[in-house]
């Protein structure tokens, strides 16, 4: 096929989890043309089981209120924690959240699943690739029904992750990974 390995190797070995970024805007028709790399992603009968919201400058605010609203006290106050939460989403320069529908059908959320998330890595390598940093969050807000109503998910549907996106203006160490052989059972005969 002509693919250099190597280098598709190397660029799975360095992809980092971002937290630290730049100020530096991403532009949102290149992520536009990541996800259209990504989409193509494995998925069972192309059922392409997959929505984005992509929140860019002043739409940002609009995902962080969704984030404040969902943290708020009963007396309607917002927690110090979540307002310094808040703050540092907005030093992010792109918030991306993934979705998907969740098929009744446990066969089928399965597979669902799986190819959003071969879709979500495809992302980030890609991303990578061009100097792109992203880190993908599954927190315990994405579940809150004040946040997945002010985002316009529906009943019926997944947040799978909340991207944020930027340049790094940290890349972190590799982290060693155990040896596969370690969880790699061989049967031969």
């Amino acid at each position: 096929m002509g693919f250099d390995s190597n280098s598709i190797d190397e660029l799975i070995k360095s992809r980092r989890s971002i937290k630290k970024f730049k100020p530096d805007p991403v532009s949102v028709d290149e992520i536009v043309e990541l996800l259209e790399v990504a989409k193509w992603a494995p998925n069972h009968k192309l059922t392409e089981p997959w929505r984005f919201l992509l929140y860019s400058g002043d739409g940002k605010e609009k995902f962080i209120q969704a984030y404040s609203q969902s943290q708020a006290l009963k007396d309607g106050s917002i927690p110090d924690k979540a307002e310094k939460k808040s703050e540092y989403f907005r030093s992010i320069p792109l918030h991306l959240v993934v979705v998907m529908p969740e098929d009744p059908r446990q066969k089928t959320w399965d597979e669902d699943y799986g190819a959003v998330s071969a879709l979500i890595q495809n992302f980030q390598l890609a991303a990578w690739a061009r100097g792109i940093g992203m880190i993908w969050r599954t927190n315990d807000w994405i579940y809150n029904p004040v946040f997945r109503d002010a985002i316009g998910v529906k009943p019926g549907e997944k947040v799978i992750a909340t991207l944020m996106i930027g340049y790094a203006e940290h890349v972190p160490e590799a982290k060693s990974r155990t040896s596969i052989m370690d969880k790699l059972k061989i049967i031969s005969e």
